[in-house]
């Protein structure tokens, strides 16, 4: 049989490399439009184009150069001539700063001092005036002096994700967002709830209660007597600390404490301590009272 000749593939050309990126090969080829580059061109050609022909419109140019070389000039001139007087005017303002902070921080110092030595005298007046038990129990009450003794140790915190409780709760009636931070209100009705319960005398991180004590809040820090308290709020209550312990916590106040731990993840914490120290209020505002006279009291009958 005759063979039959070998079946040839016909030749191809060989392809670019770039055969795929023909519109990235066609702009880079011809980076200038047609257009820009034909309408350049009759510029050319009518001497349009380039530079300036005539010694009038170079001297433009030149002059158009030297004023604004002239202006940079002047810039950086005034710059490095005002830099000198602007730092001395910025040292003289931060030694003024210093200065005044300073003198703040020495005012601040000798009201301290002023209040610790009126404090100081108060209590010696309350010691002057017999010495009686009757006197201490004064001083005690009244938080003009320091004490120690048993009591319970009441811990309250944020919550942990600071989060709003679900439906109704026992702050859902005041001005503030429920949420699981504890409020100026909160320590109001746990300071009161202690006294009812039997405190002799109540500290909020080691900050002295007396009868005259304002626990308020600026946005949502909680002051007493006008000092910022950070959280968590130790609560310190000298008394009989079985009895306080299970009375406060059987008590309105101890229930809506325990209701605010449920609902918010408030956290509290508990403890019956046998010997706690209180130091006295830093400062006591002493009133006298006086009688009312036979003729006030006839004019007011």
């Amino acid at each position: 049989m005759p063979q039959q000749p070998p079946v040839r593939s016909s030749p191809t050309r060989p392809q670019r490399p770039d055969a795929s990126m023909s519109l990235i090969t066609n702009v880079m080829d011809h980076s200038l439009d047609d257009g820009y580059a034909e309408a350049a061109a009759r510029k050319q050609s009518r001497g349009e184009g380039g530079l300036p022909k005539t010694l009038r419109a170079k001297l433009g140019l030149a002059s158009g150069l030297v004023l604004a070389a002239l202006v940079v000039t002047v810039g950086a001139a005034q710059a490095r001539v005002t830099a000198p007087v602007v730092a001395k005017e910025r040292q003289e303002l931060i030694d003024r700063i210093d200065s005044e902070t300073a003198d703040a921080d020495e005012l601040e110092s000798t009201v301290d001092k002023l209040r610790d030595d009126v404090g100081a005298r108060q209590r010696a007046a309350l010691k002057s005036s017999g010495g009686s038990a009757d006197a201490d129990l004064v001083g005690l009450l009244s938080g003009a002096t320091a004490v120690h003794g048993p009591g319970i140790k009441l811990v309250v915190n944020d919550a942990k994700d600071a989060g709003g409780g679900e439906g109704a709760g026992p702050r859902e009636t005041s001005g503030f967002s429920d949420t699981g931070r504890v409020r100026d209100r909160d320590m109001q009705r746990v300071v009161n709830g202690l006294w009812a319960s039997g405190a002799e005398a109540i500290s909020i991180n080691g900050q002295r209660l007396t009868a005259l004590s304002a626990i308020r809040a600026a946005g949502d820090a909680i002051l007493v007597d006008n000092r910022p308290l950070v959280p968590p709020y130790t609560v310190l209550a000298v008394g009989d600390g079985p009895k306080l312990s299970t009375r406060f916590q059987n008590s309105a106040d101890g229930l809506y404490l325990h209701a605010l731990a449920e609902s918010y993840g408030i956290r509290t914490a508990i403890s019956t301590e046998g010997d706690l120290r209180l130091p006295a209020a830093p400062s006591v505002i002493v009133r006298t009272a006086h009688p009312k006279s036979e003729k006030t009291e006839k004019g007011t009958s």
